[in-house]
């Protein structure tokens, strides 16, 4: 089985093969977080603690937190969940993923070094590797190196040399609150607010309009009664035609 150890404090990482069980038991039976002495690794592993973190078996099926088994499980896997990575959203899956204790089936075992013993073993303790990268946030500078609100931070982002070439490379700051940026937030709330200013005249305009066309409607609408009115007042006419057919109606019921 390998063990792959790693060092936060100074980002070294090393990968040891341990092929004598006998040296594993300790890590046996333990869950996924559990703390376990390095004594039984070696005498260059006395005094380390480590912090198991997962692993592998010998499939590649990788260790899932919460699954308090020694084999291998089928779950349903949604959106969200760990050791699965959807391809469409709202997709669930089911897949196999190894149980978080440790068993001799693995192949992998990762370990954290949470103690450091007093033996150092070379390519995890006695060294540093700096991070490539450094942070790129305005405020997660600040905190990295305990600048003000006031202080000019992009003499402070981490820079990187390239191979070859005498010059470096920095990121591009995010959230860095500029003159430029202050005068666009300007232009913009000056913009919004003009906007509003428009559509608020548009409006009256709009509403004046409507008042106009209804102001018209009921004036027809008048018109039209006052007409028919006159219309119902005035007697009615009998045309020629037809005062003669009633004259003829009348002579014949006579």
């Amino acid at each position: 089985m390998k063990l792959n150890i790693a060092n936060p404090a100074c980002g070294l990482q090393k990968t040891v093969e341990v092929d004598d069980e006998k040296k594993l038991l300790p890590f046996f039976e333990r869950r996924m977080g559990a703390e376990v002495p390095g004594d039984s690794l070696g005498e260059e592993f006395k005094g380390y603690l480590f912090r198991i973190t997962g692993g592998n078996d010998k499939q590649g099926f990788p260790m899932m937190q919460g699954i308090l088994a020694n084999h291998r499980v089928r779950l349903l896997f949604r959106t969200g969940m760990k050791c699965f990575r959807p391809r469409r959203t709202g997709e669930r899956k089911r897949k196999s993923v190894r149980g978080a204790i440790v068993g001799p089936d693995l192949s992998v075992l990762n370990l954290v070094m949470l103690q450091k013993g007093p033996a150092d073993i070379p390519g995890l303790t006695g060294g540093e590797k700096p991070r490539r990268l450094g942070p790129k946030r305005a405020n997660h500078i600040r905190k990295l190196f305990n600048l003000g609100p006031e202080a000019d931070v992009t003499k402070y982002v981490v820079r990187r040399k390239i191979e070859g070439k005498n010059k470096s490379k920095a990121p591009r700051i995010q959230r860095l609150v500029t003159e430029s940026r202050i005068r666009r937030k300007r232009l913009y709330r000056h913009k919004v607010k003009k906007q509003a200013q428009a559509s608020r005249e548009a409006l009256k305009e709009y509403k004046e309009l409507l008042h106009k066309i209804a102001a018209e409607k009921r004036h027809k609408r008048h018109e039209h009664g006052k007409a028919q009115q006159a219309a119902s007042a005035a007697p009615a006419v009998k045309t020629a035609p037809a005062a003669a057919n009633a004259a003829a109606k009348t002579s014949a019921r006579r």
